[in-house]
C-alpha cells in the first residue's frame, strides 16, 4: 500500500499525515508539485491512490486533473475539487439539492449588484467567486460602502472580481462550525468563536470542540454528497430562526487547530478512509 502525498506546502497537516501514517503501518510517499516536473503523456506515479494537500486552488486542481488522466485515484477528485473552489456551483448545487444556505444573489455588473444588496436588504456580505480564508469579504452597510467597493473591484484586472456574490448577513451567535466529512461519517466538529462578524481561524477566530447532533451530521453528509467530495470541511451557519445553513465546503480543508481543541486523530481517520478506498 502506497499513498501520494501530492502537496505544495508542507503544513503542520501534512507533517501530522505523514505521522499518522508511519504510526499505521502505512507507506505514504510526499509529493512535492513544485519541484517535479510532469510529462502528460500516461504518466503513473507509483501509488495506490492519491491524497490531495496543495495549498493553491489552482495547483490543487490542476495536478488532480493530471494524476487522474493518468490513472491514479486521487481524493479529492478534480470534480469535486473545481466545484468546491467555486462558491456560485457551490451555492447552486447546494441549493438543488434542497440544502439550506444563505439568502444569495449573484450579479454580474455594478449595476445589479447595487440591485441585489437592495434586494436582499442592507447589512449585505460581497464575497468573490473563489477565495478562502474569509479573504475579499466584506460586510456592506449601505450603497456607498457597496459603490467603492464595487469601484475597487473594477480596476482589478481579474475577472473574476466582475461576478459578484451578494449574500444576506446572517446574525450568527458569534461563531460558526466547521464540521469535518471523511467518507460516510462526521466524526469531529468545532466551533470558529469570534467577536467579529469573520470568524475564521485563520483571521484570529478561537477554536472550540462542538458537538454533532444528528441534524447537523445529516447535513454534512448530504452537503458533502451534493458536491461528491470525500474529504471536506464544511462550514456551517446557525440561524437564531432557521437553524442550520451551509455556507461554505473546503475541499482541501485545515485541521490543526481541530486537532488541537479536540485531541481527535483526524489524520489517523483519513489515512484509514484512504487505505479502504485503496483497497476496493
Amino acid at each position: 500500500m502506497n499513498i501520494a502525498l501530492i502537496y505544495d506546502i508542507a503544513r503542520w497537516e501534512e507533517r501530522a499525515l505523514l505521522e499518522a501514517s508511519r504510526k499505521l503501518s502505512v507507506n505514504m510517499t510526499p509529493l512535492h508539485v513544485k519541484s517535479k516536473v510532469f510529462p502528460v503523456e500516461g504518466l503513473r506515479e507509483n501509488a495506490d491512490i492519491g491524497l490531495q494537500r496543495s495549498l493553491s486552488h489552482a495547483l490543487a486542481l490542476s495536478s488532480t486533473v493530471l494524476f487522474e488522466s493518468s490513472g491514479l485515484r486521487v481524493v479529492n477528485t478534480s470534480k469535486a475539487i473545481s466545484l468546491a473552489q467555486d462558491k456560485l456551483w457551490t451555492l447552486t448545487l447546494l441549493s438543488k439539492a434542497g440544502i439550506p444556505t444563505p439568502k444569495t444573489v449573484v450579479a454580474f455588473s455594478e449595476q445589479s449588484a447595487m440591485e441585489a444588496a437592495k434586494m436582499i436588504g442592507y447589512p449585505v456580505v460581497v464575497k468573490p467567486v473563489n477565495g478562502s480564508w474569509g479573504k475579499l469579504v466584506s460586510l456592506v452597510e449601505d450603497d456607498e460602502t457597496l459603490r467603492v467597493i464595487l469601484e475597487h473591484k473594477a480596476f482589478i484586472s481579474n475577472p473574476q472580481f466582475k461576478i459578484h456574490l451578494i449574500q444576506e448577513y446572517v446574525r450568527k451567535p458569534g461563531r460558526d462550525i466547521r464540521v469535518f466529512v471523511v467518507g460516510d461519517e462526521v466524526p469531529v466538529a468545532i466551533y470558529r468563536v469570534s467577536s467579529h462578524w469573520i470568524t475564521n481561524t485563520a483571521r484570529g477566530g478561537l477554536a472550540m470542540p462542538a458537538p454533532i447532533d444528528e441534524e447537523l451530521g445529516n447535513l454534512a453528509l448530504k452537503a458533502s454528497e451534493a458536491l461528491g467530495v470525500e474529504v471536506s470541511g464544511i462550514d456551517v451557519f446557525e440561524d437564531p430562526e432557521r437553524g442550520y445553513l451551509v455556507n461554505e465546503i473546503n475541499a482541501v480543508p485545515d485541521f490543526r487547530n481541530t486537532v488541537a481543541v479536540t485531541g481527535y486523530d483526524l489524520p489517523a481517520k483519513m489515512v484509514e478512509y484512504l487505505v479502504r478506498e485503496a483497497k476496493r
